[in-house]
């Protein structure tokens, strides 16, 4: 019998925060909020009162890693749901090394698909994974800084803990 049983949570970050979702073997989605939520936020001392599974435990561990500077990669089980275009665009995304970036128009053709920019853009656009799926480290073709649903300010500064 699947167990179909959600659980949430928080990690702080410099432009706001992320929550967290998944289930008992893998996480959801990790998307960025500009408020707390204090049920699921260890920082308001109101965590909920059940154990979370392991992936969003190594989440929470990863990603504060990565906010300091100290991870590059992250290595967690994700349920990617999506079509097949846009799973193919996030597994490409995963690629993409830390510190680096690539326009949409070159995603593209990696992909096989070189007219599709704006397609993948709008892939990249409904990225479940934030931070974890490095969407951010897709960039114009003029070499500006486009497209990021959670904001250019979060894209400009995840890139800037990259290039160190």
């Amino acid at each position: 019998m699947v167990d179909n049983k959600k659980y949430v949570d928080m990690v702080s970050s410099p432009w706001g925060y992320l929550i967290l979702t998944a289930d008992e073997e893998s996480l959801i989605s990790c998307t960025w909020t500009d408020m707390c939520h204090e049920e699921y936020c260890e920082e308001c001392g109101k965590q909920s009162e059940y154990e979370q599974p392991e992936c969003i435990k190594a989440a929470k561990q990863q990603l504060e890693e990565y906010f300091c500077g100290k991870r590059k990669t992250f290595d967690l089980p994700l349920r990617l749901c999506g079509t097949d275009f846009q799973t193919s665009v996030w597994r490409q995304l995963r690629l993409i090394p830390y510190g680096s970036t690539i326009s949409y128009s070159y995603l593209a053709s990696i992909i096989g698909n070189p007219k599709a920019a704006r397609a993948v853009a709008q892939a990249c656009h409904c990225n479940p994974f934030a931070v974890i799926i490095p969407c951010h480290r897709v960039i114009g073709s003029n070499g500006s800084l486009t497209g990021y649903a959670a904001g250019l300010k979060r894209k400009q500064g995840l890139l800037d803990i990259e290039r160190g």
